[in-house]
């Protein structure tokens, strides 16, 4: 995932980004009927993900008719991004936009709410589970006892897979050092990678010294923007490990408690216009970029549909033993199976 784009912060900082005040509890103010909250996010300053947050804070403001105002900042703006989720928590900030994949290790079922490795191939299918499946209801219940809570998902779709060796069906990962983070660590290394599970802003320098031999890192625009057609000559897809993608609004439930219903729905209905636009913004640049990587002298290789298929229900072993006995992650997992089946993926 891409939680700051180095060239980005360095391009756009100048530019005018918000400088971070110190940092308060409970700086939620209402004043004259206005509600003010601070939210930061994953992304660098300028980059496209940041802009659609703060089309996410406009249209909070526009719904809510100005009662309530969130202001964006990029991630690390305030606090480094590893002590978000305390900084939300502890009431220093009111919001965060997530990725339950960093703190899969600690809340099992964080795995499955951030991203399925070999899971759902398509971005609406996974958004279905959220909506239609009660897969919203669920990662609700997983923030409840830290004192947070789960406002809306944004879903998108796949992050490719950047190698400096070909790879031309999944058999061929097996033995390679990799780069993955949350399920995908598990579920990677169980198909025989060796896994290292390394910050995304160490990716760069990771394929450049040859510290591992292919990476996920983030979307492929972002990608692109972070110069890893320099380091890595075959782009793999579809990314297998990855292969839909959501982040989450995540808000201190106090905060969250003191606002009224619209402004609670507008929280809802923002968030979910936000992840369809930002979802075919990205498919739209993901045809200019893939090209860019051509012209830059990359391979783009795509993975055999059925191998693919054939690794997905092998996966599910690694699913199982990720979930362990974690009763949630259980739920998640078998809801999100029940849905595999039915759309005869499984």
């Amino acid at each position: 995932m891409t939680i700051t784009n180095r060239r980005g912060m360095l391009r756009h900082t100048a530019a005018g980004l918000l400088a971070a005040p110190a940092i308060v509890a409970a700086s939620s103010v209402r004043a004259q009927g206005v509600t003010k909250w601070r939210m930061q996010a994953l992304w660098g300053g300028g980059t496209t993900p940041q802009l659609y947050e703060e089309k996410f804070c406009e249209r909070v403001k526009q719904l809510t008719g100005g009662s309530l105002e969130i202001t964006p900042f990029a991630g690390g703006q305030i606090v480094p991004a590893a002590q978000a989720f305390d900084a939300v928590r502890g009431g220093a900030f009111e919001m965060m936009k997530t990725f339950d994949g960093y703190t899969a290790g600690k809340i099992p079922a964080h795995g499955f709410s951030s991203t399925v490795p070999f899971g759902f191939p398509e971005a609406d299918q996974y958004e279905a589970w959220f909506y239609e499946r009660d897969g919203l209801a669920m990662a609700k219940e997983s923030y409840e006892a830290a004192g947070l809570t789960y406002v809306a998902p944004t879903v998108y779709g796949e992050e490719p897979i950047h190698s400096k060796v070909e790879i031309r069906k999944i058999a061929d990962m097996n033995g390679l050092k990799g780069r993955f983070v949350g399920l995908a660590s598990a579920v990677m290394a169980d198909f025989g990678v060796s896994v290292s599970p390394l910050p995304t802003s160490e990716v760069y320098s990771a394929l450049d010294k040859g510290l591992v031999d292919f990476a996920d890192r983030g979307d492929i625009k972002a990608n692109y923007e972070e110069g890893l057609q320099e380091v890595a000559k075959f782009l793999i897809l579809p990314g297998v490990h990855q292969p839909s993608t959501a982040t989450a609004y995540v808000a201190n439930t106090a905060a969250y408690g003191r606002l009224d219903d619209q402004q609670k729905a507008a929280l809802e209905v923002a968030a979910r216009e936000v992840s369809g636009a930002l979802r075919q913004n990205i498919i739209v640049d993901n045809g200019e970029y893939l090209r860019k990587y051509e012209e830059a002298g990359v391979e783009i290789i795509d993975l055999d549909a059925d191998d693919v298929a054939e690794a997905r229900a092998r996966a599910v072993e690694s699913w199982k033993k990720a979930a362990g006995e974690d009763d949630l992650a259980k739920r998640m997992m078998e809801s999100q199976m029940s849905l595999m089946q039915e759309l005869r993926l499984l």
